[in-house]
């Protein structure tokens, strides 16, 4: 069963792995582009980073990818597509984001209000 898994790290590594692009002005997009990428393996670490094969396909990807003309943001969106919002370092906002957002205020607010709450009480015992 683990036998595929093994094997995809004895593959060779992708021909732009390691390798870059001829052109430096595409490389430089390339390595901007790979800068704001998250290796899924590795722990947050950037694919222009890290040695993990997968990172190295993913580079591999890119660089293929925008030395046939294909712009960045079509590129994070193939791999946000491809490997879900976590691939990348800056996450598009969506509305199922606004919970995320929203529950440190409302945790907040719940919690001046049972302050208040419970100050309101104490000064009202303390005045009896």
């Amino acid at each position: 069963m683990t036998l595929p898994a093994a094997a995809q790290d004895l593959l060779p590594p992708a021909p732009y792995a390691y390798k870059q692009l001829e052109d430096p002005a595409l490389e430089a997009k390339a390595q901007a582009l790979m800068e704001t990428l998250r290796c899924l393996k590795c722990q947050s670490q950037a694919i222009s980073d890290s040695d993990a094969p997968m990172a190295g396909d993913m580079r591999h990807q890119v660089r293929t990818r925008i030395a046939a003309g294909e712009e960045p943001e079509a590129i994070r969106t193939w791999l946000v597509e491809r490997y879900g919002d976590y691939v990348s370092y800056a996450p598009q906002n969506k509305p199922i984001m606004w919970p995320l957002f929203a529950a440190p205020l409302v945790i907040l607010l719940l919690a001046v209000l049972l302050l208040r709450g419970r100050f309101r009480r104490n000064t009202e015992d303390s005045g009896k």
